[in-house]
């Protein structure tokens, strides 16, 4: 079938597939409810085939993409007789989800009466029900303690509302209105991927188009193999580890084997430890997606990551690990942690095997969630903390980008805007500004984390949890590179003594008035500290990056 596409009709269907995938992420952009999402764009999109394999995706949350092959799998396991016009959801980590606050919409696509693809919007809820708000329970021993489950689920049925359905989900949410608006935006976004792939199919066949996308796969497999090719052929161990479990484990390990020969690579995270009790174990699809992450990082920028570049790729795990954990346990930390941290065992792994491809480690996650009262509109909020992005990791291609985010969003995560969040919040940011010296020493530094003081500004008592990880662990350092600074994270009352925050708390009280004095991680640096030229050095001073010359 692929000798009958030419180079150029499959570059041309591929840049569309592309292109429909980025225009469904403005709309949700631009008609999403929750600043999570209109904001900080904790949202993902992808197309699939009814095979499961990805064909397409935006550049948006690596965790999020890695998993949808695995949720379209649930989905076409569970509905034989989908039709035009049809909305399926879902967010159960047990039937192709990654967390809870992860609500995933699929609208089909039909060439004719033929049923051909996937269009796919991931997007995280502001809140999801459960015991705590804001869809993070540190305290959950089970996942009927985190949220709402929704197992594969027909929503629209041929273009018709299930009314009851939608009430029903609203109703176990603490903010309905923008669960509400924010469901629409999910639904459009897909809508419009499905009309999009439609006209494609109109102005190809479907025949063309089908035939493009083997021909799109297979190149990217053979990109991919190209470059695996280059990489030492040899077994290669690495381990991470989480903080703690927030229930009395501490150092929780993330072990991968890696076995490179010739094109083919295989990744092993069969000895990590056993699942904990509470939210920090993986689902199977988190893990697979953690590992794909990893994969896509080291491998050519310009290979597009869909299912034929991952055909190289064999992952080995076992059931009632940390990696991958029984039906029932908590999970909503997964997708940054061990998310994180199955990435970071994988690159220090392979760092051995294609050194000027392994980057240092990214920072860890830590947030903050606030429900309260705003004086302003007497209505509840929940405000989550997307500020004070910590540092990424130098790599060989030079220093890493400070405030940037984690391992597992890369970037995806944006910025929320400080101005917005006042506007609509009774917070006050009265400062935010780079965290001199959080950056781990190396050839290249790694990037800086961030000093803020925030002011919560409500009229009575609000709420607050947490939910993360690296006060003790920061990020790893890369081929010699130092580690960065690890969070801390402290809440500064008047009349009170300083409180130093752990990772996962919950119930926090915060009085009016209060402060939040947040000093984000710093990324790792990558090789020698030796190494760094004394003109760096300077400028890193100069600026005040750093505050001494000498070594961190």
């Amino acid at each position: 079938m692929t000798s009958r596409i030419d180079p150029i009709t499959r570059s041309v269907v591929q840049h569309r597939l592309s292109s429909i995938v980025n225009e469904m992420g403005e709309a949700m952009l631009r008609t999403s409810y929750s600043q999570i999402l209109n904001s900080s764009r904790d949202f993902s999109l992808g197309i699939c085939d009814v095979n499961g394999r990805l064909i397409a995706q935006a550049d948006h949350i690596p965790v999020h993409v890695g998993a949808l092959s695995w949720a379209t799998l649930a989905i076409e396991e569970r509905f034989k007789d989908v039709k035009p016009g049809d909305v399926l959801l879902l967010n159960d980590p047990y039937h192709g989800g990654s967390h809870l606050p992860d609500l995933t919409a699929f609208v089909p696509v039909f060439d004719g009466e033929r049923r051909l693809y996937w269009t796919i919007v991931r997007a995280h809820q502001s809140d999801i029900g459960g015991a705590t708000h804001g869809g993070y329970n540190p305290s959950a021993t089970d996942i009927w303690q985190e949220g709402l489950r929704v197992p594969p689920i027909r929503l629209y049925e041929a273009g018709k509302l299930r009314d009851d359905l939608l009430d029903m989900l609203a109703l176990n949410v603490r903010n309905p209105r923008d669960f509400r608006g924010d469901l629409a935006a999910i639904i459009g976004a897909a809508h419009l991927g499905e009309r999009r792939v439609r006209r494609l199919l109109d102005e190809f066949g479907g025949r063309v188009v089908e035939a493009a996308v083997e021909a799109i796969l297979d190149a990217a497999e053979q990109q991919t193999r190209a470059v695996l090719s280059t990489w030492q052929d040899a077994t290669f161990y690495g381990e991470a580890y989480l903080d703690d479990d927030g229930h009395g484990r501490s150092d929780i390990r993330i072990a991968a084997k890696v076995t490179k020969k010739g094109s083919d690579i295989e990744i092993d995270l069969s000895e990590s430890d056993p699942q904990s009790m509470s939210f920090v174990n993986s689902s199977h699809a988190n893990m697979q997606a953690a590992v794909v992450m990893a994969f896509a990082y080291l491998i050519d920028a310009d290979i597009p990551k869909n299912a034929g570049a991952l055909r190289p790729l064999k992952v080995v795990a076992k059931q009632g690990t940390i990696v991958w954990s029984d039906p029932g346990r908590p999970v909503t930390m997964c997708t940054s942690h061990p998310s994180n941290e199955i990435v970071e065992a994988i690159v220090k792994a392979l760092s051995r095997s294609c050194p000027d491809r392994a980057m240092a480690g990214w920072s860890r996650r830590f947030r903050i969630a606030i429900q309260g009262e705003n004086p302003r509109t007497g209505r509840n909020f929940i405000w989550h903390l997307f500020q004070a992005r910590p540092g990424g990791g130098a790599s060989s291609a030079g220093d890493g980008w400070s405030s940037i985010g984690e391992w597992h969003t890369v970037g995806g995560i944006k910025f929320g805007s400080i101005e917005v969040d006042e506007a609509r919040f009774p917070l006050y940011f009265r400062h935010h500004e780079f965290r001199p010296d959080s950056g781990g020493d190396g050839k290249f530094r790694g990037g800086l984390g961030v000093s803020l003081d925030l002011v919560v500004e409500t009229a009575k008592p609000a709420r607050a949890n947490t939910a993360g990880e690296g006060t003790k662990h920061g990020g790893c350092g890369m081929l010699g590179g130092r580690d960065g600074l690890p969070h801390q994270y402290t809440l500064v009352s008047q009349g009170r003594a300083p409180r130093v925050l752990r990772t996962k708390e919950v119930g926090i009280e915060v009085l009016p008035g209060d402060c939040f004095e947040v000093r984000s991680s710093g990324g790792g640096g990558w090789g020698p500290p030796g190494q760094r030229s004394a003109q760096a050095r300077e400028a890193d001073l100069m600026k005040g990056l750093t505050t001494k010359l000498t070594t961190i």
